[in-house]
């Protein structure tokens, strides 16, 4: 009971944190104009480049059409890059598969559409309302918006035990690599934010920001969950080593996103019990829920995985495992054995940098 009340304690210390971070960039970016007497509202901000002519409709009409076609082509191109994964069982690919072709070719496309088509109807004023705002100040306020708040709906799935089944399908697995990156039940799937954000933020005048904030982040978070450790040369490239320090502490890397996907800490590698971040691992050194050691795990998944149904993972609590014991059957428990440290136990950062 004392360590669960330490973790809510800290949780809502760190709330506060957040609140104050959510702000920093609206304020900076309204003291910036004040200092130079900048009124970008005096006229509109747009893109900051030339879209190519096959693109100029799609971008045109972005806040009808355009968004869900762009999103349902993101994820088609995600779909064919993650399938290549060679440590497949038939069950594990059936649930990779489906997890990647459903959420991305169909959930978040028809999200998109449906949001942009009911905005109008409930905010009919606020269409276009900060088509004003600067696009490199857009970028910078929706990133830090859209990546904290992803950071704590991950964080929180992580140590609320009654969140953590709907989360559990994407740490099932027993390997990295693209192809598991989206494999997460259909249920954190939908109350995911960054489908509404999107479409709210295009709505609102700020969708070629949204868009590339969308786009930056999934070949991040994608890379990050890439069997390939493409971080590797700046750990051992003597002349690339300042980079690399800075780079694992403001993005996810292969190394620190590896460990949270670790079965176990015993190897003073593995972290499955923070490295929460998603595009940014900064949040995670600033709430002290990471650990860097330029290392990467030998097993990835759950100890106490008892290969559970596809249909099972993906569309838990609607259908449940036949598998006797398991966390997503009907009598199972609601976290498992080697989850539970992640739930009870204080977090913190450390740093573990090998040479």
């Amino acid at each position: 009971m004392k360590a669960e009340k330490e973790i809510t304690q800290k949780i809502a210390r760190d709330a506060g944190i957040s609140v104050l971070l959510y702000l920093a960039p609206i304020v900076l970016m309204f003291t910036a104009f004040y200092i130079t007497g900048y009124q970008p509202w005096a006229g509109g901000s747009g893109l900051p480049f030339k879209v190519p002519g096959f693109l100029d409709a799609v971008f045109k009409n972005l806040s009808s059409w355009g968004l869900p076609v762009i999103v349902l082509a993101i994820g088609v191109i995600e779909f064919l890059a993650g399938m290549y994964e060679n440590k497949w069982t038939k069950n594990e690919s059936t649930l990779d598969i489906i997890c990647f072709i459903v959420p991305k070719i169909v959930v978040r496309p028809v999200v998109t559409y449906y949001s942009l088509q009911l905005l109008p109807q409930i905010l009919p004023d606020a269409k276009g309302i900060f088509t004003w705002v600067p696009f490199w100040w857009a970028f910078l306020i929706i990133a830090v918006a859209d990546d904290l708040t992803q950071y704590w709906y991950h964080r929180l799935h992580h140590q609320l035990p009654w969140l953590w089944r709907f989360h559990r399908t994407h740490h099932s697995a027993p390997y990295m690599g693209m192809a598991m990156a989206s494999r997460q039940n259909i249920i954190y799937t939908i109350f995911f934010s960054q489908t509404y954000l999107t479409a709210a933020l295009t709505f609102v005048g700020l969708g070629y920001a949204a868009l590339f904030v969308k786009v930056i982040k999934s070949l991040i978070v994608t890379g990050a969950h890439s069997s390939i450790p493409w971080d590797k040369p700046f750990y051992t490239i003597k002349w690339l080593n300042p980079i690399g320090w800075v780079l694992e502490r403001l993005i996810s890397t292969p190394a620190t996103h590896h460990a949270h996907h670790a079965d176990s800490t015993d190897d003073g590698i593995g972290y499955y019990k923070g490295n929460f971040g998603n595009m940014f691992f900064l949040w995670d050194v600033i709430f002290g829920t990471g650990i860097i050691t330029r290392k990467y795990p030998s097993s990835f998944g759950i100890k106490h995985y008892k290969e559970e149904e596809w249909y099972a993972q993906f569309l838990w609590p609607i259908f449940k495992s036949k598998k006797d014991g398991s966390e997503l059957s009907a009598e199972g428990p609601m976290v498992g054995d080697e989850v539970r440290e992640t739930i009870v136990e204080p977090i913190h950062l450390e740093t573990r940098a090998a040479g």
